[in-house]
């Protein structure tokens, strides 16, 4: 294998056995990369940046037609003293070497002239791209083709209430020191507390780390602005560039711009523009589980069950005669569904189970 140590991420981007593992998913070299990563762990950003300038430059690289790249052999067997190379027959019998020598060169003079004509928010969506092909888990697409909000339940209990017309991204395991999920449209999420985990949603131009809370991102395509609703907790809203999420991942504290409840932010990706205000009025949230507090004193456990059933649209089966004599008291707003579910069934003395997108609670009642 090549001394890749001191490539430029231009140069590794060019190179055949780099190109097939980053574009074919080729195993073989998969493997001889991943070897490679293990024993150069300080050239994961070079591999990172090389992986970028390719993916994002191929589709427009891969228009370059046959008879160009010949023109380009040609020139550049002159440019380097191959004069007896000719245009007329010879190239097309060194063909695979002058080839791979030409493609290598124009994709890394495409590299440049790309990046530079490219718009801040078309960066950014390249970016989202970018981190989306590096997630090594399988993924999981759900998108909501329905009229009304869906609940999705990720690996790690945190919980996703899917707007109409929106799809979401995420591993079936959150693997390494990170969460990742990837949305396009609206979603009101409820994280699971991870303090050595931070959860990452990614909407395109905009992303937003928190360590748990309860938030609402609304990133649909072709809007011109990201926004982010805060219900409780605390997030960190960056825009998707290269830099602000290196610093993210570097950080495992909340940088960026910083909200806390009852503070939105909206996100202009053309001007690189974050504006945060207060929340003008509650009643604008409309989705039921934001405006719920999830506060109870005393609160008969029917009541308490119906208030989950209209927040999260899910069934909640119980026996109402076996628990009428069970009442909560307790604060539950920023846990996800099935944490609320297991303190509850914790403080009563009953368990649960989920069967059939319905959850069912079991109780010998309570005295």
């Amino acid at each position: 294998m090549h001394n890749y140590r001191n490539f430029l991420p231009e140069e590794l981007a060019a190179d055949p056995s780099f190109r097939r593992w980053t574009l074919y998913n080729d195993p073989e070299e998969g493997t001889i990369w991943a070897e490679w990563l293990e024993l150069n762990p300080d050239k994961r950003e070079l591999v990172e940046k090389a992986r970028y300038f390719l993916i994002n430059t191929e589709a427009a690289f891969d228009q370059i037609t046959e008879d160009e790249i010949a023109n380009e052999i040609y020139r550049l067997s002159h440019s380097i003293g191959e004069n007896k190379a000719k245009k007329s027959g010879i190239w097309r019998r060194f063909r695979p070497n002058w080839y791979n020598m030409a493609a290598s060169i124009l994709l890394l003079m495409f590299a440049g002239w790309w990046f530079n004509k490219q718009t801040p928010s078309q960066q950014q969506q390249d970016q989202y791209k970018v981190i989306l092909s590096q997630i090594t888990e399988p993924l999981v697409k759900e998108e909501n083709v329905t009229d009304k909000a869906r609940l999705i339940v990720l690996a790690d209990g945190s919980t996703v209430l899917l707007q109409p017309k929106s799809r979401i991204t995420y591993p079936t395991n959150f693997e390494g020191n990170k969460r990742e999920v990837f949305l396009s449209g609206e979603a009101f999420f409820e994280v699971a507390k991870n303090p050595d985990k931070p959860f990452y949603v990614y909407a395109h131009t905009l992303a937003t780390k928190v360590l748990g809370t309860s938030f609402k991102v609304s990133a649909f395509e072709g809007d011109k602005e990201v926004k982010v609703v805060v219900k409780t907790g605390r997030v960190s809203v960056f825009p998707m560039t290269k830099e602000a999420i290196a610093t993210q991942q570097a950080d495992d504290k909340l940088g960026g711009m910083v909200l806390t409840p009852n503070q939105q932010i909206v996100f202009a990706p053309k001007e690189l523009r974050l504006t945060r205000s207060l929340v003008p009025d509650p009643k604008l949230l409309e989705l039921p589980i934001q405006s719920q507090s999830f506060e109870f004193k005393g609160t008969p456990i029917t009541e308490v069950f119906a208030t989950l059933e209209k927040s999260y649209g899910v069934k909640i089966i119980h026996d109402a005669d076996v628990m009428k004599n069970c009442f909560l008291t307790a604060s539950l707003s920023d846990e996800p569904l099935f944490e609320k579910i297991n303190l509850i069934c914790k403080t009563i003395g009953a368990q649960y189970e989920q069967l059939d997108a319905s959850i069912i609670i079991t109780s010998t009642g309570c005295y």
